[in-house]
Formats: structure tokens, sequence, C-alpha cells
């Protein structure tokens, strides 16, 4: 099976955010979709291994936000590649109440949902949420997950639903052992800069592995 074949399905970037007891948490996804139009549902796609899953289910609410070619890569950083159960992901990001959930404002647009279904897979839950707030936040292309790729050069996190291994060869480039960022130095084998810091997850050259 060619993997690859995944690739050509559309994809978005998201932050997917909830209550974990008062406390704001979410985590990035790249499949959400509406699924009718009235009543306005849409459909998210968490891993099980994710805390934001389990806050969802005990919310019984979520919010998504969607993540524009102008937002700043650590935002994916901060929700994509740590836990929320161990890490406040909203400490220093600016987010509002909207809808009664806190929504990140570094996005084009949001959604609120209430979860009226959800179908359980092998690896993740797909949660049904019904639309109960909705609204355009800034100007700006949403992003895809091809531009996140071929653009931000960021990483799909292992919890991912689109989660493919990358096969690489020895000595090529340097890649973020955190996010799996790939610096796009002017040679191949340039050397990292002292004071780089990843423009994914903020880490910093100490972390990067010469692949």
């Amino acid at each position: 099976m060619n993997t690859n074949a995944f690739r050509t399905l559309s994809y978005g970037v998201y932050v997917v955010s909830t209550w974990d007891r008062g406390r704001a948490t979410g985590c990035v996804a790249n499949s959400a979709m509406q699924i009718t139009s009235s009543p306005a549902t849409v459909a998210v796609s968490i891993n099980h291994d994710n805390y934001t899953n389990r806050c969802i289910a005990d919310c019984g609410r979520f919010a998504i936000a969607v993540l524009s070619e102008q937002t700043d890569p650590s935002i994916i950083g901060t929700f994509g590649f740590q836990s929320g159960e161990k890490t406040d992901k909203f400490a220093d990001t600016a987010y509002a109440i909207r809808g009664n959930l806190p929504v990140i404002e570094d996005a084009c647009a949001y959604l609120v949902c209430e979860v009226i279904d959800k179908m359980e897979t092998e690896t993740h839950t797909v949660f049904l949420g019904k639309v109960v707030d909705a609204d355009v936040l800034k100007g700006g292309d949403p992003m895809t997950y091809a531009y996140y790729h071929k653009v931000v050069k960021g990483k799909s996190p292992k919890n991912a639903p689109t989660y493919i291994p990358e096969e690489t060869q020895s000595g090529q480039k340097w890649v973020c052992s955190v996010c799996g960022y790939v610096y796009d130095g002017e040679t191949p084998f340039e050397e990292l800069p002292e004071d780089f810091v990843c423009p994914i997850c903020k880490q910093p050259k100490s972390v990067f592995e010469k692949k």
C-alpha cells in the first residue's frame, strides 16, 4: 500500500480547545469537517492518547480555531507537541472566551460546538458537534496541511490521524527531535547557527539531529 495516496486528501490545521475542570486546554488537529448545514454539525478526530480527548468527553463542548498561513508556527509547537495534562498551553498564548470556551486569537475563524454524538475507532474518537457559535476573526488564507508541510516545513505529531513515518537518508539534513521540523539551510550540510531556535516548538540547537 502506498501511503502517499493519503496525502492527496485535503486537510486544514486547527487548534481544538475545551475546558479541563475550569482550565483552558487543547491540541492541534488536522481532521475536522462539516457534516451537515442545518443544523450545522462538524466532526473532529482526536487521538485516544491526547489529553484533550478526555477533556472534551468530560466537558461536552469543544471549539475549533482555524489557523491561517499567517499564524505564528510556534502555536503548532505549543499545542501539537506537548501534553495539556502536564503543560498549561494557554499560559503564553493570547486567547478569548467565545461561546463560553477558550479560543486562541491567532486564527482566522472559530466554531464552538456541543458534543451530540461520538464514534470510537481503534486509535481515535470522532466527536460530532452541533455548532452553537462561529465567527471570522481576521484576514488571511486558512492554513492547509500541504502548506504546513511544504512551507512551514513541519511534521505530524505521532498522534495525528495523518502521521506517516518519514524515511530519511543519513547526513543530509538537520531535524528537530521534538517536532520534526527540517532546517532548510543554504547548503545541505550547513551547520546550525549557535543561537538557532526551532520556529515550531522553540527548542534550541541542541535538540537537532543530522539525518
